[in-house]
């Protein structure tokens, strides 16, 4: 089992940044992968970035070039850094692990992009 706590969301101006944590209870380095989704009022929720063994990254086209997703095998941690915001990349953000066939979640963060 995998437990997951997000935090770093927060209000912020269009153009800004913010990073997002994610902490596990377990080694990630022994969780298969783990991604950022998020959910928007009245839309569904939506993969954003995931990163895998090897440290392979993909992203959604809407965050490429802005949102860089990496993880700390130390402090056991994966984040998100997220430049150049919109008020489009309003959303709760979720963590998600993929760990022996079964995907856990966070709790979410709620991530504000306004003026």
């Amino acid at each position: 089992q995998v437990q997951l706590v997000e935090s770093g969301g927060g209000l912020v101006q269009p153009g800004g940044s913010l990073r997002l944590s994610c902490a596990t209870s377990r080694s990630i380095l022994s969780i298969n992968a783990m991604g950022w989704y998020r959910q928007a009022p009245g839309k569904e929720r939506e993969l954003v970035a995931v990163i895998r063994s090897g440290d392979m990254a993909e992203y959604a086209d809407s965050v490429k070039g802005r949102f860089t997703i990496s993880r700390d095998g130390a402090k056991n941690t994966l984040y998100l850094q997220m430049n150049s915001l919109k008020p489009e990349d309003t959303a709760v953000y979720y963590c998600k692990a993929r760990f022996r066939l079964w995907d856990y979640w966070g709790q979410g963060t709620q991530v504000t992009v306004s003026s």
